[in-house]
Formats: structure tokens, C-alpha cells, sequence
């Protein structure tokens, strides 16, 4: 009897044995627990409904639990289907036995289904802000997706829930217009960390890749560091301009090729506040043109036409809690001269501190005020270093052009966002000129004061700009100083000069407040100037030599100038100029209008003589003023042996000219004079001689198109021979 009951148990322990067996490792499918799974996955979440074919039960003696898989499920959120590969769970015996919650965990393998349904699906189970967020922005998308969940004795999720997978074709819109689109990569979420993996992606159409970007959350921060590649690409400039705002359309980028390679982290809070970012960058700049507009480079770089070009440079980038250091080098093209450039900028605050080198080897440089030009083909540096602010004030610590041996160096130049000086402490210049002049001055601050001497300098292009610029023409912003100088030889032109030039200059408000000068010729005439302002806020200028050819010079229209001495004084008051220009025993052999005047007068032989040994004048007077770009002419007089000129008009600068007045040949004058009773005797005697009576004429037009009209007069106006009578006297 025991032999037997001990028999039946072992069977009995075989059959339970095998079963056990064949459930751990066969398993069965029944659809008779649909019921009951269902019912445990609304205590999951009441939003969701499960719709299952056969499910397959497999026994897990070890915890004494049952593994659940069922295939191609339906889970309904919302009574909206999302069709998975599978669900497999683990149920646990004990509590499925006493009715109480007894999944211990799920995994869900979807197939491809929207990125939308998938996020809806993940918020049902935990509704964080980064879920929401990503709800707000997605637009298009598939995923395919691996979730793990496990939960605890009431059914709520772990925090070591593993979510990954793949995302394909997805499109985010993101702020400021900007967008994600073709989004391609591997994903893996864990509790407060997020791993993208293998992005391929396209950001307002500039294909990007990244081998790895990781998100961090701590404390609703959330912080993000990774890797970001830009392959080689041509670069759309109004994408550009939409992305870096309006300083960037000022630019005038046209046409732009490069790739990046960056490394970043940030943080940025649920309100999309982005912070304390960090970003290095390597940037491989193929090509970029540049349509300059914000400076007149073509006053310094003779080759420039439209456009400058940069290519192959090599630019590294470091931003960091708004401050960013940006150094790079390659190739600067200007009309296909190739030179090379490097430069770092640094920004701290609102100062961009910068630091360039300029080969100029194959280009030409040019500064027309100093006549100098460099060639092409001729080595030169360039060094720019200095600072520039973000109301546009620059301070250039250095300025420094080599050449050969000719060098140009300025330390300490503060310009304003006019270019105007606000401060300069040095500047030595020590070149040969255009014109084969050496040049050598230095320029010294000494407190508020400036101090010039110099062994040699050209002053002809910057004695020219002075007369012919009619608008401000300071290059100081508002000077107050003293200004001391000191030069050995002053060229006025390419062959004349003057020794020793010392001159004392006072400035109140960027205006000469007083001024003396004084030099001599090789010659040994004078050149002396003086500028005084008195008590009445009067700017009395005075000028004399007695050798004027250099300074007429300056004016083209007037050739052949010889002898004379000049005497000129204005008086300036409330920005209105009175003048007084005196002349006297001087020559002339070409006046072009002058000329004009002669021949349509029929006096061929006066005429003459203006081309051939000059025209003599012992007299030249002009009495003028000055008000906004108005020269009034009131009276200009001439007389000389030949020939007598009385005119007025005006002159309104570089747009037209109004003249009118009465020419007269010597010999009507002497006529005239001697019909006077008595005085004519005196004057002239009793024998003139014949002659013509005077012309009157009129000039009037642009500088570039003067018409001139002549009219014989038979008699003169008493204001022309009371004029001509002070003369004679006067002589």
C-alpha cells in the first residue's frame, strides 16, 4: 500500500513535473484571459483599451510568475488605433491569485506609426513638460519604437522605464520660423536623460548630421551637450538673414560655401530659455563674396571694383557665457589679386577686440592724402589691432603699414562712428611718395596738447583738399588742443617748398581759434598767416607773401602765374565770411575764360599776349564773402598796362557760376581819362592813341559748361573810371 501511494506521487510529481516544463519552456495561447488582461491594463490607465488575439503564457517558476506575450495588438487611446508588433508582461501568481494588481512589467514593440500617437501614448503614462513640448513641435514623422515599463505593488511607472528606437522622415517647427525637417536617428529615453544618436537631418535646409546629442534633466533644467556636423554646402544668404537678424543683412554677404564641425552643451528651462551656452567650432570657409557697402574701400584699394572675396580660410570658433573668441586665416581676393589675412576677434561685453595681419603682396594700396601708392607685386603688412564697440567707436591700439622701407605706424587713434578723431597719441610717417618726395614726421601727444616735427613733408594734396572742400573737412571730432609744429621742408608742390615752417595753432570746439605761421622760400619771400578771434567772436585771417605762384598754383585754371606779392584778409562772423584779396605786379599767361573773353572782343593782340609772354597787372583787387557753399563776388578789379577788368557775381559751389562785368583795353582807358579837364593832362598827357571802346560780358553756367557773352559799349560807367582813377592815383 505505501509502495503504491509513494508510486502515484512520484507519477503525480512527474506529471506536475513535465507540466511545469512544458509550460516554462512550450507555453500555451488561450484567448480565454483577454478578459482579464484588459481589465489589468485599465488599472494601468483608464485612457487605454487593448483589443488581442491569442495571448501566449509561459511560467516563470524561478519568481513564480507568468510571462505574457501577445502579437500584433491594438492598443486604443482615445478611440484612436495604434497598431504594435507585440506586448509581452510578467504577471505575478501570487497577486493574480488574490485579485490584486499583479503586472510587474510591460514591453511594447510598435511598428512604424506616427510620432504624434506615440507622444500622446507616452504623456497617457506620464504627462512631463518635455512630452508636452515635444507634442507642440512635432508636425510629421514615423517611429518605431522598444518600451519597457515596470511598476510597482499600485501600478504606477518605475522611473527605470527605457524607452528606444528609430524616428524617420520627422518635421519639427521650432521658434523663430526655424525648422527641422527629413529628421532621421536613434533614440533612447531613460528616466531624466535623453540619447540621440546618428542624427541626419536637414535645419532651414542646411543638411546637418550628429553622431550623439545628450539631454540631461535636473530640477526642470534641462542640459544639453553633443556634436553637430555641416558638410560642405552652399549656404542660403536669406536663411542666414533670417537666423542672425539684421546685422547680418548689412553685411552684403552674396555668396557663401562651408562646413562645420561644432561641439556645444546649454541648458534651457521649460519656458525655452536658453542659457550659459558653451560652443566650440571648427569652420572650413570655402568661399565667401562680399559686396561691400559700409566703407569706400576703393579710396584705399585701386583695384576694387565691386566685390571682395574670401576662400579657403580655416576659422575657429569659442563662444561661452556671452563672450566669444573667433580666429581664422586664408585667402582675401580683390578683382582676382590673391593676398592672405589673419585675424582673431575676441568679444567681452559690448567690445569686440580684434587683432589682423594683412599681406598685401599682390594688390595695390593707396592713401591720396599722403600721395603714397603701393604697387602690385610689392611686399607690404598690414597690422590692424585695437577694439570695437557696440555704439560703433573704435580704437585702433595700432596701425602699422611696412613696406620695403617706407613705414607707417599710429598708436592710441580713438575714431567715432563718424570715423571723426577723438584721440591720437602718435603717428610717424617715413615713406617716398608718388612723386619721389621723401616724407618723414611724427605726430606726439603731450597731455591734451600735439606736437609735429618733421625733416620733410608734402603738404600739396592736403593744401588742395582744404581749398576745394567746401563742407567740414576736420578730421577731429572736437578738438581743443594746441598744435605745435615744426617742419624743416614743406613742399607745396613737387618742386617748391619752404624752410623751416613753424607754426603755433589753437583749436576751441574744433575751430581755429588762433593761429600763426611762418616760413620762408628757398628765395628767401615770405609765406606768413595768422589767424586771430577777438572779443566779438570775429575770426580775423590774414595771409602774405610775396611770392603767391605756389599757392595759385593749386587752381588749374589759372597757368603762368609769375612775380607779385598777395595781401589777403577775411573776418568771420555767425558763419559769414568777408574777404579781401590784393594782388599785385604780377603776370599771367593762361586764363581759359579770360581767353574766351578776349577773342569774342575782337582784341586778337591782347589776346595774344595772354598766350605768349603773359599779361601784365599792376592791380588786383576782390572783395568777397562766404555763407553756405555762396561765394558773393561784391567787386573784383584788375588793371594793367594791356588791359582792365571790373566784374561781379556770384558762385554757388560745384553747381553754377554767375559773372558779368566790363573788359577794356589800355587804350580806351587812357582816352577816357585824358577827355577829363586838367586832370586828364596830368594823368595821361595830351597823345592817347586809338583803340576800341570797352566790352561788357556775362559768364554763366555749371563749371563744366560755362557759356560766355560779349556786348560793345561806347561809354563807361562812372563806378569803372572812378575805380580806375583811385588806381592811377594809387601808383
Amino acid at each position: 500500500m505505501i509502495k503504491k501511494l509513494i508510486k502515484l506521487l512520484l507519477i503525480l510529481l512527474l506529471i506536475l513535473t513535465l507540466i511545469i516544463f512544458y509550460l516554462s519552456f512550450f507555453g500555451i495561447e488561450t484567448t480565454r484571459l483577454n478578459n482579464k488582461i484588459k481589465n489589468e491594463a485599465l488599472n494601468i490607465n483608464k485612457k487605454l483599451n487593448l483589443e488581442l488575439k491569442s495571448v501566449k503564457f509561459l511560467l516563470k517558476p524561478s519568481n513564480l510568475s507568468i510571462n505574457v506575450k501577445t502579437l500584433e495588438p491594438q492598443i486604443f487611446f482615445n478611440n484612436h488605433p495604434l497598431k504594435l508588433e507585440y506586448i509581452k508582461t510578467n504577471l505575478s501568481l501570487k497577486s493574480f491569485i488574490n485579485n490584486e494588481f499583479s503586472i510587474d512589467d510591460i514591453n511594447i514593440s510598435t511598428k512604424a506609426i506616427k510620432l504624434n500617437e506615440v507622444v500622446l501614448l507616452a504623456r497617457s503614462f506620464k504627462n512631463s513638460a518635455e512630452l508636452f513640448i515635444l507634442n507642440k513641435i512635432i508636425k510629421e514623422g514615423f517611429i518605431t519604437a522598444n518600451i519597457k515599463l515596470n511598476f510597482n505593488e499600485n501600478g504606477k511607472v518605475k522611473n527605470d522605464y527605457l524607452i528606444n528606437g528609430l524616428i524617420t522622415k520627422g518635421k519639427l517647427d521650432l521658434l523663430n520660423k526655424n525648422s527641422i525637417d527629413n529628421l532621421n536617428l536613434i533614440f533612447k529615453i531613460k528616466n531624466n536623460e535623453y540619447l540621440l544618436e546618428d542624427i541626419d537631418t536637414t535645419f532651414n535646409q542646411i543638411n546637418i548630421s550628429s553622431p550623439l546629442i545628450k539631454i540631461i534633466e535636473k530640477k526642470n533644467i534641462f542640459l544639453v551637450n553633443g556634436k553637430v556636423i555641416t558638410k560642405d554646402k552652399d549656404i542660403d544668404v536669406k536663411l542666414l538673414q533670417n537666423l542672425l537678424g539684421s546685422s547680418f543683412k548689412e553685411l552684403e554677404i552674396k555668396n557663401i560655401n562651408l562646413s562645420t564641425d561644432n561641439d556645444f552643451n546649454f541648458y534651457v528651462n521649460k519656458k525655452f530659455k536658453v542659457s550659459d551656452l558653451n560652443l566650440k567650432s571648427k569652420i572650413t570657409l570655402n568661399s565667401l563674396d562680399y559686396k561691400n557697402k559700409l566703407l569706400n574701400i576703393k579710396k584705399y584699394l585701386p583695384n576694387f571694383k565691386e566685390t571682395i572675396k574670401l576662400q579657403n580660410h580655416k576659422i575657429l570658433v569659442n563662444y561661452k557665457k556671452n563672450k566669444f573668441n573667433i580666429s581664422g586665416n586664408g585667402k582675401l581676393i580683390i578683382e582676382d589679386k590673391i593676398d592672405t589675412i589673419d585675424y582673431e576677434i575676441t568679444r567681452n561685453n559690448n567690445k569686440y577686440i580684434f587683432n589682423t595681419n594683412i599681406n598685401f603682396n599682390k594688390n595695390s594700396l593707396l592713401l591720396d592724402i599722403l600721395k603714397y601708392r603701393k604697387k602690385e607685386d610689392v611686399n607690404s603688412l598690414l597690422k590692424l589691432n585695437g577694439i570695437y564697440k557696440d555704439n560703433n567707436e573704435i580704437k585702433f591700439n595700432l596701425i602699422s603699414l611696412n613696406e620695403n622701407k617706407n613705414s607707417f605706424l599710429i598708436k592710441n587713434l580713438s575714431l567715432n562712428n563718424k570715423l571723426k578723431i577723438i584721440n591720437i597719441d602718435l603717428l610717424d610717417l617715413n615713406y617716398v611718395n608718388k612723386d619721389k618726395i621723401q616724407n618723414k614726421i611724427i605726430l606726439k601727444k603731450n597731455k591734451k596738447n600735439y606736437n609735429i616735427k618733421g625733416i620733410n613733408f608734402d603738404a600739396t594734396k592736403l593744401i588742395y583738399e582744404l581749398l576745394n572742400n567746401d563742407n567740414d573737412s576736420s578730421l577731429f571730432n572736437n578738438l581743443n588742443s594746441n598744435i605745435y609744429i615744426e617742419i624743416k621742408k614743406t613742399y607745396l608742390d613737387t618742386a617748391i617748398y619752404v624752410e623751416n615752417l613753424s607754426a603755433n595753432i589753437k583749436f576751441i570746439n574744433n575751430k581755429i581759434n588762433k593761429l600763426n605761421l611762418d616760413s620762408k622760400f628757398p628765395n628767401n619771400k615770405q609765406l606768413n598767416i595768422t589767424i586771430n578771434t577777438n572779443d566779438n567772436n570775429e575770426k580775423i585771417t590774414t595771409l602774405f607773401s610775396n611770392y603767391p605762384k605756389p599757392l595759385l598754383k593749386q587752381y588749374k585754371f589759372i597757368k603762368g602765374f609769375e612775380e607779385g606779392v598777395l595781401n589777403f584778409r577775411s573776418i568771420e562772423r555767425n558763419n559769414v565770411t568777408n574777404s579781401i584779396l590784393i594782388i599785385d605786379n604780377f603776370k599771367i599767361q593762361e586764363v581759359p575764360v579770360l581767353a574766351k573773353l578776349l577773342t569774342l572782343a575782337s582784341l586778337q593782340g591782347i589776346a595774344d599776349l595772354l598766350t605768349g609772354e603773359g599779361i601784365r597787372f599792376t592791380d588786383f583787387e576782390m572783395k568777397y564773402s562766404n555763407k553756405k557753399g555762396l561765394m558773393t563776388i561784391e567787386e573784383m578789379y584788375a588793371i594793367g598796362p594791356a588791359i582792365s577788368i571790373l566784374m561781379d557775381g556770384y558762385i554757388e559751389s560745384k553747381k553754377i557760376i554767375s559773372l558779368r562785368g566790363t573788359l577794356v583795353p589800355a587804350t580806351t582807358i587812357n582816352r577816357t581819362i585824358a577827355s577829363i579837364p586838367l586832370i586828364g593832362n596830368i594823368l595821361v598827357g595830351k597823345k592817347t592813341g586809338e583803340g576800341v571802346f570797352g566790352v561788357s560780358f556775362k559768364i554763366k553756367g555749371s563749371p563744366q559748361n560755362l557759356k560766355t557773352t560779349v556786348n560793345p559799349v561806347k561809354t563807361l560807367t562812372p563806378r569803372f573810371i572812378t575805380r580806375t582813377l583811385e588806381k592811377i592815383k594809387k601808383n
